[in-house]
């Protein structure tokens, strides 16, 4: 089983080379915080916003001033900041063996309802590069608001192999 699940995580870099998805720089943190934390072999990542270089890429609330394509976008741009980091603090995303958690929130006005569509961006991101038997189930929620006023921000926990 270990080696198979070796066989399965030594894709997800050639993956990312053969679809052309490029990373991002690394997000950094923007307040008193670390970007992730290991716990055995869980990596848990701080909260994952669509900012590249420390700028926003999308502002504002999907149903509002953002459609759910927008979301879906921002989402997408979420994880590939989440992948960034991942790739930063593990040295190569080959060492990933599982998704174990991805919770989407949403800032959305009060009466949205897709947000299952926005969350995708995110999801199938990550399946683009990990494959479905690595993927976790996830959880979905609309808020309020979110930092810099983005209008995603994933929680990503990862069980990775020494």
């Amino acid at each position: 089983m270990v080696n198979q699940v070796k066989a399965l995580a030594a894709g997800a870099e050639r993956r990312l080379q053969e679809q052309g998805i490029a990373l991002p720089p690394p997000p950094t943190p923007l307040g008193a915080y670390v970007e992730a934390v290991t716990s055995g072999k869980l990596v848990f990542f701080s909260g994952m916003l669509p900012v590249i270089n420390r700028e926003p890429r999308y502002i504002g609330r999907v149903g509002g001033a953002l459609t759910v394509e927008d979301g879906k976008k921002a989402a997408e741009t979420a994880a590939l900041s989440a992948l960034a980091a991942a790739k930063d603090y593990l040295g190569s995303l080959d060492r990933i063996a599982k998704v174990v958690k991805l919770g989407v929130y949403i800032a959305t006005e009060g009466d949205f309802r897709d947000h299952p569509k926005v969350a995708d961006g995110a999801s199938e991101m990550l399946l683009q590069v990990f494959g479905e038997e690595k993927l976790s189930g996830r959880v979905v929620l609309g808020v309020a608001s979110l930092p810099l006023g983005v209008p995603v921000e994933l929680e990503l926990v990862l069980e990775v192999e020494d």
